[in-house]
């Protein structure tokens, strides 16, 4: 990962599927706010953390605006600086009460997280905890995901942190963004001429890929219908319904969560995936299938696979410097009932392979474009459709390979709790330093004994690393 802070660029509107993402939120089940937890050494100094991210509200757009659209516009929502913004709203400082655990952090978390953003204001609170045993601190982070996917979220986060404890100078403080009125009519207008530039945008594509096409169908024209029927299939695949999930026991949903999180050495979890010759992901999603199958088996249920939704990073060097979503949320069967951790983790290689390959992928948008089109109620229900099938998600996120401090609190370890929307679990990698910071996210409706889920979990791991 790159320590330098990237210079993003900010589009003034949502791309379309950040704005399916915030329309599809009518169904409460189907929010999507990312939470991370921050373990600290220490109290980070408070005068210095409130310049910093006063700092980072002006030096990040996102931080100071709010989304504001129209329901009957056909353009997404616009991003503008909120008129009214108070960071002692969004950051807030608390003491634990108890005995400071790790536990008692992530029960405060939940409660966190379970409450629906002001969506009068900019998407983000942060809470320091004080108080944990020995001294240390928390910071409980909350983020719309229409702001960032988890990629982006840790290259904004740099703007936070520093590679010292003591830096010898603090960075400069820009000024701060002013808002802009805009009226009714102006934004009429406005919302007519995005449109318009995109829609000649699109039709200009098209034209290139028509003449490319009738070029190939000269040369190759079987090639061509192939790959055409290839594409639609694989197209009927990303936005095919699936109402009911696979598993037999995981299968109630609720608007709650529960919180905890495992803590695995980097180059334990590494090293099986070399064994198959595949990544990372490959041993996590394996380990995450295991624990899956030990879990269901310790309520007397055999299951062969469960549906798995594993966001895939489609980001290029084009699109690497817009800020954003640039993810694509694959959903697919995953075979837990491989009891070989070898054999489970070779076959959820090939899997996944075969899911990054998909033609679809690179249509996600368009799709997303095509939902927005219809009323909010249908568009909720069409995407709740495809989301409230899913028996668990997946996500792997690179963090920090080097120590980070925030206002003189050394980073300890970074935990990130992703959401559900609309499935019973979800189970996120997030590296830090030498140590991978598993999040594991649950319905506790879904999953009625957590504690058992992430026993079963950290027993699969166990397994997985000993292959390595």
């Amino acid at each position: 990962m790159d320590l330098e802070t990237t210079e993003f660029q900010y589009e003034p509107r949502m791309s379309d599927a950040d704005a399916l993402m915030w329309s599809i939120e009518k169904d409460p089940q189907l929010r999507s706010t990312i939470v991370w937890v921050s373990i600290l050494d220490r109290t980070p100094d408070r005068e210095r953390f409130e310049r910093v991210m006063e700092r980072a509200t002006r030096v990040v757009p996102r931080l100071r605006q709010r989304v504001l659209g129209h329901p009957y516009s056909i353009a997404p929502p616009r991003w503008e600086v909120d008129p009214n913004f108070d960071l002692d709203y969004h950051l807030r400082w608390m003491k634990v009460i108890g005995a400071g655990t790790e536990r008692e952090v992530f029960d405060l978390a939940a409660p966190i997280a379970m409450q629906g953003f002001d969506r009068a204001r900019p998407l983000w609170e942060m809470t320091v905890v004080e108080g944990l045993e020995g001294d240390r601190a928390a910071i409980i982070g909350k983020v719309h995901h229409a702001i960032t996917d988890g990629v982006g979220g840790v290259r904004l986060q740099m703007e936070m942190l520093d590679l010292e404890r003591q830096p010898a100078t603090e960075k400069p403080m820009p000024p701060a963004p002013e808002p802009e009125p805009v009226t009714e009519r102006r934004r009429i207008v406005d919302a007519m001429n995005y449109e318009a530039g995109r829609q000649a945008g699109r039709l200009r594509d098209l034209v290139h890929s028509a003449a490319t096409s009738a070029g190939k169908l000269v040369s190759d024209p079987i090639g061509v219908i192939d790959e055409s029927l290839q594409t639609a299939a694989s197209l009927g695949r990303l936005v095919a319904p699936v109402t009911e999930p696979l598993s037999p026991l995981m299968r109630d949903r609720s608007l709650s969560v529960h919180f905890d999180t495992i803590a695995i050495p980097l180059d334990e979890l590494k090293a099986p995936s070399r064994v198959v010759a595949g990544r990372l992901n490959d041993a996590f999603v394996a380990g995450v299938a295991g624990g899956l199958r030990r879990y269901h088996a310790e309520h007397g249920v055999e299951v062969d696979a469960l549906r798995m939704t594993m966001p895939i990073n489609v980001r290029t060097e084009a699109n690497a410097r817009t800020a954003g979503n640039a993810f694509v949320p694959a959903r697919f069967a995953v075979p837990v009932g491989i009891v070989d951790p070898l054999q489970r983790m070779d076959a959820i290689r090939k899997l996944v392979a075969h899911q990054r390959a998909e033609p679809a992928l690179a249509l996600t948008d368009s799709v997303a474009a095509l939902l927005n089109r219809l009323p909010t109620t249908a568009t909720t229900a069409v995407f709740g459709s495809m989301l409230k099938g899913i028996d668990f998600i997946t996500s792997n996120v690179p963090g920090a390979p080097v120590p980070v401090y925030v206002a003189g609190a050394k980073v300890q370890a970074q935990v990130a709790l992703a959401p559900m929307t609309g499935s019973a679990a979800n189970v996120t990698l997030l590296s830090h330093e030498a140590t991978c910071h598993i999040g594991i996210n649950v319905d506790p409706a879904a999953v009625t004994d957590p504690a058992l889920f992430t026993a079963c979990l950290r027993e699969s791991f166990v397994e997985i690393c000993k292959v390595g």
